[in-house]
């Protein structure tokens, strides 16, 4: 049987382009040739659905470190985060058989990576309840704080900090599950509503609810640290 040879974005953001690369995987001749860099993840994905193994290996290095990282702000735990996101890629390569490119691909991995987290978090509650979930704290691979704007406080303004800072993880931990994720997502992935809507399967104007509580939450508790 012979193979449809596709040029690096010939399927890209049409979805007549997605139902076309679906047609070709359901008859066996879907093939990319060149850099998958210049193809959208979903027909990267539907060439992993066909058996292209280089396919996968592409998207696992595309989002191996936005997952780890995604996982560590959840988890707080290095080693977890690394455990978590490789079983995220796990079940997207399970997944691959069932796979329609219907839906933005990086909407259908966060959605996976969320539930594993949720299901993490609640099956480690006892244990979480007595550490703290550092979410401004040095990120463990970039080095960076997302918050901290003067690298080089002064020792009252270092304790003042290093206190709001306490305050901002012990309030958003106790957020309901929801309402972490959907911070998480947008303040540290920058995804706009529709994408965090996307991923926990809420319209639009629910997911902007989500958030208005969720911050409300934040401010009214931190209000002595604002």
């Amino acid at each position: 049987m012979g193979t449809l040879a596709i040029n690096p974005g010939t399927f890209a953001g049409s979805s007549a382009g997605r139902l076309e690369a679906s047609a070709a995987v359901a008859s066996g001749n879907l093939h990319v040739d060149g850099d998958f860099s210049q193809v959208d993840d979903a027909t990267i994905m539907l060439e992993l659905r066909a058996g292209n193994m280089v396919a996968f290996d592409f998207l696992i290095q595309k989002y191996r470190k936005p997952i780890v990282h995604f996982m560590f702000r959840m988890v707080r735990n290095q080693a977890v985060a690394e455990e978590l996101a490789q079983e995220v890629f796990l079940r997207v390569y399970r997944s691959r058989e069932t796979y329609r490119a219907e839906a933005r691909f990086s909407t259908w991995l966060y959605r996976i990576a969320t539930n594993l987290g949720v299901n993490h978090a609640r099956d480690t509650k006892q244990e979480r309840a007595a550490s703290t979930i550092y979410l401004d704290e040095t990120d463990s691979e970039t080095g960076t704080t997302p918050d901290l704007a003067d690298a080089t406080p002064g020792a009252e303004s270092a304790l003042l900090r290093r206190e709001r800072m306490n305050a901002i993880r012990d309030v958003v931990q106790s957020l309901p599950d929801r309402q972490r994720m959907a911070v998480l997502m947008h303040k540290y992935e920058e995804m706009d509503y529709k994408q965090i809507g996307d991923v926990l399967k809420l319209s639009e104007s629910a997911t902007k609810s989500l958030l208005f509580r969720a911050y409300q939450t934040l401010r009214e508790k931190l209000k002595d640290f604002i």
